[in-house]
């Protein structure tokens, strides 16, 4: 008998397909339909990151309802298996994607019989004891690591014991990427890390902080609670963070005026922000800067506003001038986070290159699909290293460049990773603020309010 009612609640139970790009998808699985015998996840679906689908999300994460795990299939085939699987429900679960983009798919899922899910911000958010300041942005490529870097250091400096949660980059074997931990170099090597990985990480382990990543937060949380007194969340892409956070800081970048309002779920996060930095206000037009604190007061009026710089540092700068240079920059910043250039560029130019050689023609294999893909790049290189074969690919279009000097603009040592043939020099980016009130004020501020609120029977 209770075989027969499992198999009845089986068959009334809704199938579900989840949209992603390895990471918010996995949370909201396990949040909201894992030994959930309302639904039937059929599996996944990847985009935005090469070669993440034909996977599976391991069985030891997927629960007792999936003994064999949850396959992940390509977006392209979404269709498809809504048709063949007679599925009920698509949950829309990855990041920085414009709104009309956004209800293109439903649109799709919709005309193909389904029904089409965003799930809501505070659904998927873990409760936890600790203070938690919450990093995120509204475009990928606002300056959240630079500023995740700042509010530990502002932290530290106030005696507390910091610990970084970083949104996942699961991309490679699921089964050893469920919670990471990383303290040093050595776990890097040992994690396996892509170039993607090591730009969020290794910043952060230099300055002394340990940084958790993976797939299941819940027991991320659990671990990183053990060792902390205050957790910090670092998003992706323009994710709203995976746990509750006591204060939501919010990038916004002034070089891209009113995209706080055009993309998913980038203006959730406006919505829902304590702090809205406005980064970058040394390099925009004065009417950007009042564009963005405009939205920021009409939608967000509770929000402390806090004006930023990005200040660009470089090793050797007198080497750039009269160079023909090739620059290299943050790869997600240029690919799904839409910039045509960042730091590298703009060194470049203020250091007085002679020319900035063109990557296309130089291009091989998976980087000259890539910069098919995304053809607003233009001259300058992505640093795209989802893999050790990806790796090679960089270092093969990079050597194969006529060019003087390489100007690297990402936030690793690449050369530690790749062999790059010709001479470089390296550009980094700090957070500076830009006038007053300043960040550790603002924050020190919120952080008060929000312990004297707990404290509250």
């Amino acid at each position: 008998m209770n075989r027969e009612y499992k198999e009845q609640g089986r068959r009334m139970a809704k199938k579900v397909i989840i949209m992603g790009a390895a990471g918010r998808d996995f949370h909201n699985f396990l949040t909201c339909f894992k030994d959930n015998p309302r639904y039937e996840v059929v599996g996944f679906t990847a985009a935005q990151i090469p070669s993440i689908e034909n996977r599976y999300l391991p069985p030891q994460l997927a629960g007792g309802m999936y003994p064999e795990g949850i396959p992940i299939f390509p977006e392209t085939e979404l269709i498809d298996l809504i048709r063949r699987h007679g599925v009920d429900l698509v949950a829309f679960s990855y990041s920085d994607v414009a709104h009309i983009e956004v209800m293109h798919r439903a649109a799709e899922v919709q005309a193909a019989g389904a029904d089409f899910l965003l799930i809501g911000a505070g659904r998927t958010m873990l409760p936890t004891a600790r203070p938690v300041v919450s990093v995120c942005g509204v475009r990928t490529g606002c300056g959240k690591s630079p500023t995740t870097r700042k509010i530990c250091r502002i932290l530290q400096d106030q005696g507390k014991k910091v610990v970084v949660a970083r949104h996942p980059m699961p991309y490679g074997d699921l089964r050893d990427q469920i919670v990471q931990r990383f303290g040093d170099r050595a776990d890097f090597v040992r994690c396996k890390c892509t170039i993607e990985e090591l730009e969020e990480y290794e910043p952060l382990v230099e300055q002394g902080i340990v940084v958790y990543a993976g797939i299941d937060y819940a027991e991320i949380l659990r671990r990183a609670e053990q060792e902390a007194e205050v957790i910090v969340w670092d998003g992706g892409n323009n994710d709203t963070p995976f746990f509750r956070p006591d204060v939501h800081v919010v990038l916004f970048d002034s070089l891209r005026p009113g995209h706080e309002r055009r993309y998913h779920p980038g203006e959730t996060n406006m919505l829902m922000a304590d702090i809205a930095v406005i980064n970058k206000v040394n390099s925009a037009p004065p009417g950007n800067v009042e564009e963005v604190e405009y939205n920021i007061r009409r939608f967000a009026p509770g929000a402390d506003i806090v004006l930023a710089d990005s200040t660009i540092l470089v090793s050797e700068p007198e080497r750039i001038r009269g160079r023909r240079v090739l620059v290299v920059e943050d790869g997600p910043t240029l690919t799904h986070g839409e910039m045509s250039f960042g730091a590298g560029y703009l060194a470049a130019r203020k250091f007085g290159a002679a020319e900035i050689v063109d990557a296309r023609p130089c291009a091989v294999r998976s980087i000259a699909a890539a910069l098919a893909k995304y053809p607003h790049i233009g001259e300058v290189l992505p640093a795209m290293g989802y893999g050790a074969e990806q790796m090679q690919d960089l270092a093969a279009t990079i050597n194969g460049c006529d060019c003087d000097l390489v100007v690297l603009a990402t936030p690793i040592h690449l050369t530690r990773l790749i062999t790059i043939d010709h001479p470089t020099v390296r550009v980094r980016y700090e957070y500076q603020d830009h006038g007053k009130p300043g960040l550790a004020e603002v924050l020190t501020r919120r952080l008060a309010a929000a312990a004297a609120t707990a404290e509250q029977p």
